[in-house]
C-alpha cells in the first residue's frame, strides 16, 4: 500500500497557547480550503464559531470554509494545528481513522519545541487522543476532560476532545459544550 506523507506544515502562531492535534486529513478531494479540518463535512470550523462567535456558520464561506477567517482566528488566538502522523497508510482508501495506519508519528516534543508558551494540547478524536499519549507516555484522558503530563520542562494539560467528525455520535451543539471548557479554562493571553 501507498504510503501518504502529510501534504502541510504545521500551524505555529508566533504566540501559540494551544496545540491542536487530529489525525491525519482526508484525501485532498474531499477540501474545500488549503488548512487543517478542509472537509466541509467536518465540524470543527462549525464547533469553533459556535465557541467563540455562537454562530455555527461563522467560517462558512458557501459551500466552503473561509480560508482567511480561519487562519487569522488560529493566529488571534495562539491556535496552533498539526496531526499526530506525518505519513499513513489508508487501509480502506477513505480519512476514516478505524482505517487508517500510522507509519510515522509526528515529533510532539519537537512541536512543543518551538512553542514556548504552549501549554495545552488538544487530541480531537480517539487515534490522535492514543497517539498523544503513546508520545507523552501517559494515559488516555476521558473525552471531555485532561490530565496534566510533564514535559519540554513544563507542565502541560492533556485533553481528549470528541471527534469533530460527523460520524462521532454526538450533537455539534454537545461538542461545542465540551470544546468550549478548554477554551475558558486557559487564561487570557
Amino acid at each position: 500500500m501507498k504510503v501518504e506523507y502529510h501534504p502541510l506544515k504545521p500551524f505555529i502562531p508566533c504566540d501559540a497557547r494551544v496545540l491542536m492535534l487530529g489525525s491525519f486529513p482526508p484525501g485532498h478531494e474531499r477540501w474545500s480550503m488549503e488548512f487543517f479540518y478542509p472537509n466541509f463535512q467536518n465540524d470543527m470550523w462549525r464547533i469553533m464559531g459556535l465557541v467563540f462567535y455562537g454562530d455555527k456558520d461563522y467560517f462558512v464561506d458557501g459551500k466552503r470554509f473561509s480560508y482567511d477567517k480561519v487562519v487569522r482566528f488560529c493566529t488571534d488566538k495562539g491556535l496552533a494545528i498539526f496531526d499526530t502522523a506525518v505519513a499513513v497508510r489508508r487501509l480502506r482508501g477513505n480519512a476514516s481513522d478505524a482505517f487508517l495506519e500510522i507509519v510515522e508519528r509526528t515529533d510532539i516534543s519537537a512541536l512543543l519545541s518551538e512553542m514556548p508558551l504552549c501549554d495545552t494540547i488538544l487530541s480531537t478524536g480517539g487515534k490522535s487522543a492514543g497517539e498523544v499519549a503513546q508520545s507523552l507516555g501517559c494515559a488516555i484522558p476521558a473525552v471531555g476532560s485532561s490530565i496534566q503530563v510533564p514535559c519540554c520542562g513544563r507542565l502541560i494539560h492533556f485533553w481528549r476532545m470528541p471527534s469533530s467528525s460527523r460520524a462521532y455520535p454526538m450533537s455539534l451543539s454537545d461538542k461545542a459544550k465540551i470544546y468550549s471548557r478548554v477554551f475558558t479554562c486557559l487564561p487570557d493571553k
